[in-house]
């Protein structure tokens, strides 16, 4: 994704100070061609549009896959178009979310965005990912599981199964028992060898709770 083919969605409201200064400087980079397109919306005229994406509060924005809430400086809104075009840019946003407590707004992201899916694997995959992060990636790949939305992360999944680390073995077998395929299973059969002890367990249950008895 190249910075002229990004897209910029701005919900704003009457009487919203931050609405003001997020508009003009968006609207500056419109002008110097770093965004494509700025969708505008005031949710006074159109509470709808609100309402379909979870806005608690204005401004927010749609940079890319990414969705931002609250004052941001024309710098650190040019840092997000900029890293909306790189997978380690998708990494920060879901990293600097989670870890800032923002489980809300990034699951609604990850759920309309599929790019941003992956990137939250490489996340699970890194040892060095915070403790709290971690705890995030597994919140939010949950609630896309209700969704239906592992089905295709059923392969990246199933090779951080492969990985060298007991850790993200273990953390595999939880989310391969999330996306429940075909696949899936068998992969998590398998598992139920792995060297170590936890990685054995979590398959075990893993299969259980997919209605498999392991006995």
């Amino acid at each position: 994704m190249s910075n002229t083919a990004v897209t910029v969605e701005l919900l704003i409201a009457p009487g919203c100070p931050h609405c003001t200064a997020a508009l003009a400087a968006l609207a500056d980079l419109v002008k110097q061609d770093t965004i494509g397109r700025l969708d505008i919306i005031n949710i006074a005229s159109h509470p709808d549009a609100a309402e379909a994406r979870g806005v608690r509060g204005v401004p927010w924005l749609r940079i890319g896959p990414f969705e931002l809430s609250g004052a941001h400086s024309r710098e650190e809104l040019q840092t997000w178009i900029d890293r909306a075009g790189s997978r380690d840019g998708l990494r920060s946003y879901l990293s600097e979310g989670l870890a800032a407590g923002q489980l809300g707004s990034v699951t609604s992201a990850c759920r309309r965005s599929a790019e941003l899916r992956p990137p939250l694997l490489d996340l699970a995959a890194d040892l060095d990912t915070p403790f709290a992060v971690r705890i995030g990636v597994g919140a939010v790949l949950e609630d896309l599981a209700g969704d239906g939305l592992l089905v295709d992360l059923v392969d990246a999944i199933a090779a951080l199964a492969a990985s060298a680390q007991p850790q993200v073995r273990a953390d595999a077998a939880h989310y391969l028992g999330l996306a429940g395929s075909p696949a899936a299973r068998a992969r998590l059969r398998e598992l139920l060898d792995d060297p170590d002890r936890e990685v054995r367990e979590i398959a075990a249950e893993s299969l259980a709770q997919l209605g498999e008895s392991t006995a």
